[in-house]
């Protein structure tokens, strides 16, 4: 028997967990996973988001945004970021895994990042919705083949962090993995799945004793 997504049903007091990688089964597969996995030893559940399942429009720089009553983009009729936009809105806790493509994010990832650019200005102009969203933490996890570069992991700490402001999350740890590319490096790392889990267990302890003070 399949197991409900929590969102699906209109529970939304679980965590978000966002694998965003264009590739099925491999290291930001087995992140969520294991953050994922963390959550349910802890007694919890998470909802996994899949980027790659959802067609994502990139933002045209058109400013219809701007102009427009509600302050809504036109391509939120013509694709499949609003499940994945209302995620942010709702949920109590992040997760995001994410692997680094020249120093930076994934295309799609990146799309989806730009089309957050409609609430960015509402957010900018005291929109009630956004500017009522509780505090909240987000973990972030990411993978880079390269085993060098000082400030490999810089640009996309950087661009999430303000990313996630807009919703009122703030990046409350990372994990950044060096020499991860094969789909099954991160499974075979000595200390990634154990860390990830601790990460999911401690994130769902902390939720749980935020919602009964």
């Amino acid at each position: 028997m399949n197991e409900v997504a929590p969102y699906a049903v209109g529970d939304f007091t679980s965590p978000a967990i966002f694998s965003c990688s264009p590739r099925s089964g491999g290291n930001s597969d087995n992140a969520a996973e294991f953050f994922r996995e963390g959550v349910l030893r802890a007694g919890g559940r998470g909802q996994l988001f899949y980027l790659r399942d959802f067609a994502i429009h990139p933002c045209l720089g058109c400013m219809r945004c701007e102009q427009d009553p509600r302050g809504e983009c036109f391509l939120v009729a013509r694709d499949q970021s609003s499940p994945l936009f209302q995620a942010l809105l709702s949920a109590p806790m992040l997760f995001i895994a994410a692997p680094i493509y020249f120093y930076h994010l994934p295309s799609q990832f990146k799309a989806w990042i730009d089309r957050s650019q409609s609430y960015y200005l509402r957010w900018e102009r005291g929109d009630a919705l956004l500017k009522g969203l509780p505090p909240r933490s987000a973990v972030i996890n990411l993978v880079a083949g390269r085993r060098q570069g000082e400030r490999l992991f810089e640009g996309a700490l950087l661009t999430l962090k303000y990313f996630l402001a807009t919703f009122n999350f703030t990046i409350q740890e990372h994990h950044a993995f060096r020499g991860i590319d094969a789909s099954e490096d991160l499974r075979m790392h000595s200390q990634a799945g154990e860390e990830l889990i601790a990460a999911g267990r401690e994130a769902w302890v902390n939720l749980v004793k935020q919602n009964s003070v």
